[in-house]
């Protein structure tokens, strides 16, 4: 019998806190999503119009890269499924 009323007694205690508690919080206002503080700041390189046409995998070299970059694009193997 005392196992049943405490197991009782604390089940109301914790339907109480469930209930009760969340009327203690801050009211939490809704309001638009902000910006990062950095995006104002990226650097956006619009394509070449001629750049702009062309779709992958057909893309030219001077498309890939930017004019005042020094990197070496490395000759790269193509792979293909077909058995001939």
């Amino acid at each position: 019998m005392i196992k049943a009323l405490s197991a009782m007694a604390i089940a109301t205690f914790a339907a109480a806190a469930v209930t009760i508690l969340p009327s203690f919080a801050p009211a939490v206002e809704a309001s638009a999503p902000t910006a990062p503080a950095k995006a104002d700041r990226l650097a956006i390189r619009a394509p070449a119009p001629a750049c702009a046409g062309q779709h992958w995998p057909n893309i030219e070299a001077p498309c890939l890269r930017q004019a005042d970059s020094r990197v070496s694009v490395a000759p790269v193997r193509m792979v293909s499924t077909d058995r001939r």
